[in-house]
Formats: structure tokens, C-alpha cells, sequence
């Protein structure tokens, strides 16, 4: 064997430990121990040096402190940006929800979603059509032989082939048993289910955004009724201070109203603090940037029925028949059972045709003899059938994975099903409580206001004590707090009913809750 036969396989190893080693030269990109911050070799802008280990500032310790930041990436801190609005219009729950439906990312991932789910069902029906392709091939060859006499300046006799040959062909499943009808079959219902969980996105968003549209009034409310506590305490100091400079209080008087003043003060902060929040929430149910400012208009004045009756089974199959989330689950379940025909089909043979249309350029040469051109043109169709005789057991186990997930699908749908009926009756059970207990509130803020205005005019004519008015004034606060608190949970309520229901589906429907 010669030198350059040995050094061949020689290089093909080198070259594999060459590689092998670059790829596990990959680990220093990881970290180097389980306990040691990650540092980037490359950090841009020099961030990477917030990461590693610092000596320790106070001096307390000779050990250093591990730092585990990592390098800041500008791209991703682009916020959402702040959605146009209209400057002093104060927008009402209809327009927050149109808001919100064209600016929350739920919207369009749900979209996205059913566009990619309907692309699959055409991708499925393509396949019921011939696929035709074009090729070229394209080869030289060149051969050295030996001559076994050797002329006068010639050792050997060289050859040289090359050529091209273009190519049609066509490829084109004729019959599969109905496997491909089943897999469109299994491809329209996911489709449908994708459609229907796009508007159920939707109904989502309208009850979100409702929900926190309440809850952002209730919080508004109960600023207005601790900035009413406090102006009420601030009277009963006026009352104790005014009563010290006749003679007739004391000093813990006095203290009693400036602690409750103070206490009124604290709750106004809270309040204020909750407003806040609430706004936040409202703008995260939109799906807005934080930074938005919206002028809200008050959700006040919302007359609230007596009482609702309790959903009957005729109210719940009607409502089972349009719930986006049963529904969705009922085309999974069809999808998977024509999941079992196309896992049926792979058991029976497949008819196919195929045809080629083709022509080729060759030429032949050789040394010390001219070239010879040769042209060359073919073409044909055949048409056959493929079975499968043994796969190991394949085809066998994926119609058992099929039957499977179709018996999967059927108890998600019958789970799914009896709990939107579950979700029915509890919804409305929690809005009749709601509602009774927005009556037993209002009874109490109305006897508390009683009660304060009786004791604080007790005080002021040297009838009554302080701490008597005190607690009036507490319990006033606490009583029209309830009261607020109960509107808006019956609010909440109502819509969740109308959202369990199917029945929350625009912007109108959200709008005239439980309006008279």
C-alpha cells in the first residue's frame, strides 16, 4: 500500500478528534459550577461584569460575594406602546372592551392560532392532488486505464463523460382507504375548535374587562366614602376641641378625635393605594401598557335586581349548546375519532401512479479522438400498489395510541361539560347571595348613618361621649364600604353568570348588565 493510501484514513481521523474536541470546547460557554455565577466570555457593552465574585464591601467577611445578574439585552425592555386615545373622553366599560379587543396579545395569538389550524386543514386537502416536481442531474466522469503496451509518448488511454438530463416527474396517491379523508376529517374539526376558542378569547376579554371595570368603581367608591370618614372625624374634632375651650371636655377627648382622625387619614391613603392598583388591574384585563392613562368613567347607579331565579336544566343545556370551551372540546373529541379511520387506514395496501418525462445531453471523450455528442429523450408512467407486511408492530401501536386518545378526549369532554353546568348553578347561586347581601348592606349603611349623626349630635350637645361617636363614625365607614363592596360584587356576579352562560359576547351585552 503506498504513502498517500495511508494518509487518507490518517487525516479522517485527525479530522474526527479535530471536530470532537470543538464540540466539547462548547462547555465553556455553561456554566463552570453548580454554585459559581454565569459570566459570558463575549458580554456586550461590558454588562457581563455585573455577574461573578466581588470582594465584600463591609469588610466583614475575606470571602467575596457571588454576584448572579446576568447581561442586560436593550431589545427586549420595548414596551408596549401606550394606546391613542381620545383627550377628555371619559370612556365607559363598551369602550374599554373595544379597546381592549384590539389591543390584548390574547387576540391575536388566538388568532394566529386558528389561521395556522386552518392552513393545516388545505395542507391535509393538498394531498389529495398529484405532486408534480422538475430535477436536473448533472455528472462528469473522467477514467484513466493503462495501456497495456506502451506507445511512444502515450502510457495510458484517458476517457471524459459528461451530461445533463432534465426531468419531469409526477408522483400521485391514487387510494389509501379513506386515510386521507380522515385526517382532513381530523384536521376541519381542530380547525373549528381553533375558531371557536378565537371568539371565547373574546367573551374571555369582555368578562375580564368588566370585572375589573366593577371592581375599579368599588375601589373609586371607597375613596369617596373614606375621604367622607374623614371629613366626619375632622367634625367630631372640631365637636372635642370646641367642647375643651368652653370647659367642658377633656384632654382624652381631644386625643380620642385626633386618633381618629389620624385613622381616617390611614384609611384614605389605603383606599387611594387600592384605586390604584384596581387601575392597574383594569389596564392588564385590557392589555394595555401600564403607562396608559385612561379617563374612566364612574360604574355608579347600576340599579340591581331583587333577586334571580335558579337556573333550570332547560337554562343550562341551552347554554351548554353555545360555551366555547365545550364546544372546542366536542369537535377534539370528533377529531380524535377520525384520528382511529386514519390509523385504521395504514393497515390496508396503497394504490399510487407515477410518471417522468425526461431527456438527456451526454458526451464522450477521448484522448487523441474528437468528441461524440449524444442526445437522448424518455418517458413513461406506472402505476402500483404498496403493503405493509410487518413493521415491528407500528402501525398496531399507533392505532392503539389513537383509540386511546379518542377515549382520552371523550371524558375531557364529558369533564368539560359537567363543569360549565357546575359553573352554572354556582354562578348563579353566588349572584342571589351577592344580592342579598348588597340588601342586608344597604339596611346597615342606612342605620349606621342613623347611629353616627344621633351619637355625633349626642356629643356635640354634651349628651353623648366621644368614644360613642367614635365608634359610630367607624362603624358608618365600615357599613358604606360594605355596601360598596356588595354593588360590585353583585355586579361581578351577574356578569360571571352571563360569562358561564355563553351570553357575554359584545361589548353591549357588558354594557347593560343588569341595567333597568
Amino acid at each position: 500500500m503506498s504513502r498517500r493510501a495511508l494518509s487518507l484514513p490518517l487525516m479522517a481521523l485527525l479530522l474526527g478528534a479535530a471536530l470532537a474536541g470543538c464540540a466539547t470546547q462548547a462547555l465553556q460557554t455553561a456554566p463552570q459550577d453548580a454554585a459559581a455565577p454565569w459570566t459570558p466570555n463575549d458580554p456586550p457593552g461590558g454588562v457581563g461584569m455585573l455577574s461573578g465574585e466581588r470582594p465584600p464591601q463591609d469588610g466583614t467577611s475575606p470571602q467575596a460575594t457571588k454576584v448572579f445578574a446576568v447581561p442586560a439585552e436593550p431589545q427586549v425592555a420595548e414596551l408596549q406602546p401606550v394606546p391613542a386615545t381620545v383627550p377628555g373622553k371619559a370612556y365607559g366599560l363598551a369602550d374599554l372592551i373595544d379597546v381592549a379587543q384590539t389591543q390584548n396579545p390574547a387576540t391575536r395569538i388566538a388568532w394566529q392560532q386558528a389561521r395556522q389550524a386552518a392552513l393545516a386543514t388545505g395542507m391535509v386537502e393538498a394531498s389529495f392532488l398529484p405532486f408534480i416536481s422538475a430535477n436536473v442531474i448533472g455528472g462528469y466522469q473522467k477514467l484513466s486505464t493503462p495501456l497495456p503496451v506502451p506507445l511512444p509518448g502515450v502510457n495510458s488511454l484517458s476517457n471524459e463523460v459528461s451530461g445533463v438530463s432534465p426531468q419531469i416527474a409526477l408522483q400521485w396517491l391514487v387510494f389509501d382507504f379513506g386515510q386521507r379523508a380522515a385526517l382532513h376529517e381530523t384536521a376541519r374539526q381542530n380547525a373549528n375548535a381553533s375558531n371557536i376558542l378565537f371568539n371565547g378569547v373574546h367573551q374571555k376579554i369582555i368578562y375580564d374587562v368588566t370585572r375589573a371595570y366593577f371592581l375599579y368603581g368599588a375601589a373609586r367608591s371607597r375613596v369617596t366614602i373614606a375621604e367622607q370618614n374623614l371629613a366626619n372625624s375632622r367634625r367630631i374634632e372640631e365637636a372635642a376641641q370646641s367642647r375643651m375651650a368652653n370647659g367642658l371636655g377633656t384632654t382624652v377627648e381631644v386625643a380620642q378625635a385626633r386618633q381618629q382622625v389620624a385613622q381616617a387619614r390611614f384609611g384614605l391613603v389605603q383606599s387611594q393605594g387600592g384605586e390604584r392598583d384596581a387601575y392597574q388591574a383594569l389596564l392588564g384585563a385590557m392589555g394595555v401598557s401600564p403607562l396608559a392613562q385612561i379617563r374612566v368613567r364612574e360604574a355608579n347607579g347600576r340599579a340591581l335586581p331583587e333577586s334571580v331565579g335558579a337556573p333550570t336544566e332547560r337554562m343550562i343545556k341551552a347554554a351548554l349548546v353555545q360555551r366555547p370551551d365545550v364546544l372546542a372540546s366536542f369537535s377534539a373529541l370528533k377529531a380524535s375519532e377520525a384520528g382511529i379511520t386514519a390509523a385504521q387506514a395504514e393497515f390496508a395496501p396503497k394504490v399510487f401512479l407515477g410518471a417522468v418525462a425526461a431527456t438527456g445531453n451526454t458526451s464522450l471523450s477521448a484522448t487523441g479522438l474528437p468528441t461524440i455528442g449524444q442526445q437522448s429523450s424518455a418517458s413513461g408512467f406506472m402505476m402500483g400498489a404498496t403493503m405493509p407486511l410487518y413493521d415491528g408492530g407500528l402501525r398496531a401501536a399507533r392505532l392503539k395510541g389513537a383509540e386511546s386518545l379518542a377515549d382520552a378526549s371523550q371524558a375531557t369532554f364529558q369533564k368539560v361539560r359537567d363543569a360549565a353546568a357546575r359553573e352554572i348553578v354556582v354562578a348563579a347561586d353566588t349572584l342571589r347571595s351577592a344580592l342579598a347581601s348588597y340588601r342586608a348592606a344597604t339596611e346597615l349603611a342606612s342605620a349606621a348613618a342613623v347611629t353616627y349623626d344621633a351619637a355625633f349630635d349626642a356629643y356635640k350637645n354634651g349628651l353623648g361621649t366621644i368614644t360613642a361617636a367614635t365608634v359610630a363614625d367607624s362603624g358608618l365607614i365600615t357599613a358604606r364600604q360594605a355596601k360598596t363592596d356588595a354593588h360590585a360584587a353583585s355586579l361581578v356576579a351577574a356578569a360571571n353568570l352571563a360569562f358561564v352562560l355563553g351570553a357575554m359576547t359584545s361589548a353591549d351585552m357588558a354594557g347593560g348588565l343588569l341595567a333597568r
